[in-house]
């Protein structure tokens, strides 16, 4: 009995010592469940790397929406933009974002000067409308159209430059202005040696007037900008920008379009585009100033980007004279002319019995009766040679000594091949309609 007894108190004891735990096998059994625990999960439990990506997933296509719906606050807080929200038929509305920006450089400056001083020019000619039974039938209608550049005002008239050939023939000219009214214009004066001619118009309506530069100090590469009307009224105002290729080139010319070289025309050269209409414009620098009237082109299939300006320093004393007195007065002898290179070899020693090394001069084919020439001896078949001591081997180089060296009253010397003989002649200069 005795036994059993101390077997239940033992027992007692045993349960007594399993409830009493210290603190620190507390711990321990809490830290070996947590480990059981992690294991079952990474074998096959609710979590693992699928529940990860599958949280992750959620979460991006959170942040999209959220960004989604913010974007259009965002847009509108941003600078430079402006927002418009246009409503439609239905409850949702669009907004449409424009960027409102503003461009401005050197050559929209330049041409904002300049623009409304170059404007359009018609030439109205007499057009013969009648057949076989009403050939006196006339009528005056469009014959051609290029531009001009309004470059004086006084009082109530205003000065426009432009291109001989641009009103050439004209019975009638009409100045299409910026704003798009029309003036008929009156023409001041032309000059066909130089191209140049000057009109006037009205000045009621003129608000601007170009200003002159100064084409003697322009440099190769130097920007340069095209101002006119290519192909007609159709295209007013067309800018071009290119640069100057070249000063001081001479570009031949047939002044009364027998085939024969007359003059050679002192230009600029540039590659911004000159067309047919752009004749009589404007070429003006990066300030812009006007540095030349545009005047002609190269048209031909192997050639691209040849257009050619008249220097404003060389346009200016046309200008002035044809404004003063209408026409160019310019000393001239009394003689036609023709180069010593252009008669047949035969008749160079047949008729003019010329020396055998001489091969360039200027065969004089006429003297006008009572011209200066004539009075001062000068016959058919002489040879011009020299001028005040030049060399002159072409009629280009004889008419350049006369208009850019001589002035009518001056004196002349000159020597000249007759018959074979060297004869030195003097004469005074007048002024005339011929050479």
């Amino acid at each position: 009995m005795s036994n059993f007894q101390d077997d239940d108190k033992n027992s007692d004891f045993l349960k007594n010592d399993e409830i009493q735990k210290s603190p620190l096998q507390e711990r321990l059994e809490l830290e070996e469940r947590e480990t059981q625990e992690k294991r079952h999960k990474k074998k096959g439990g609710g979590g693992g790397k699928g529940g990860y990506l599958f949280t992750g997933f959620i979460g991006v296509i959170i942040g999209a929406l959220l960004v989604w719906l913010m974007m259009p606050g965002l847009v509108n807080q941003m600078p430079g933009t402006t927002g418009t929200t246009t409503s439609g038929a239905g409850k949702n509305d669009t907004t449409i974002n424009q960027v409102a920006t503003e461009v401005t450089t050197d050559v929209t400056k330049a041409v904002d000067k300049a623009s409304d001083a170059v404007v359009g020019i018609t030439n109205i000619q007499e057009v013969s409308n009648g057949g076989f039974w009403s050939p006196q039938s006339t009528s005056d209608q469009p014959a051609g159209s290029g531009s001009g550049v309004i470059y004086k005002v006084q009082g109530d008239t205003a000065f426009i430059v432009t291109n001989n050939h641009v009103i050439e023939g004209a019975k009638q000219l009409e100045v299409t202005m910026p704003d798009g009214t029309k003036e008929v214009a009156q023409l001041v004066g032309h000059d066909v040696w130089t191209d140049l001619a000057v009109i006037s118009i009205s000045s009621k309506d003129v608000k601007t007037v170009a200003t002159f530069g100064n084409s003697d100090v322009l440099k190769q590469g130097e920007t340069v900008i095209a101002i006119g009307n290519p192909l007609g009224l159709e295209f007013y105002g067309s800018v071009t920008t290119g640069v100057v290729s070249g000063k001081d080139r001479s570009v031949p010319v047939d002044i009364n379009g027998d085939g024969s070289i007359d003059w050679q025309q002192e230009v600029l050269q540039t590659d911004a585009a000159i067309n047919p209409g752009n004749s009589g414009g404007a070429l003006v620098n990066i300030a812009g100033e006007l540095v030349g009237i545009n005047s002609m082109k190269i048209a031909e299939s192997s050639v691209e980007g040849l257009g050619f300006s008249i220097p404003i320093n060389s346009a200016i004393p046309i200008i002035e004279e044809l404004e003063a007195n209408g026409e160019m007065k310019r000393p001239t002898m009394g003689v036609s002319l023709v180069d010593l290179t252009d008669v047949p070899s035969f008749y160079q020693q047949q008729t003019l019995k010329l020396p055998k090394d001489l091969t360039t001069g200027v065969v004089i084919t006429d003297v006008v009766a009572n011209s200066p020439a004539s009075k001062a001896g000068v016959q058919q078949y002489d040879i011009i040679v020299e001028m005040d001591g030049q060399k002159i081997e072409t009629a280009i180089d004889l008419r350049k000594h006369l208009y850019n060296d001589k002035k009518i009253g001056d004196n002349l010397t000159m020597k000249v091949y007759r018959q074979g003989k060297l004869v030195e002649l003097s004469l005074t200069l007048t002024n005339s309609d011929s050479l």
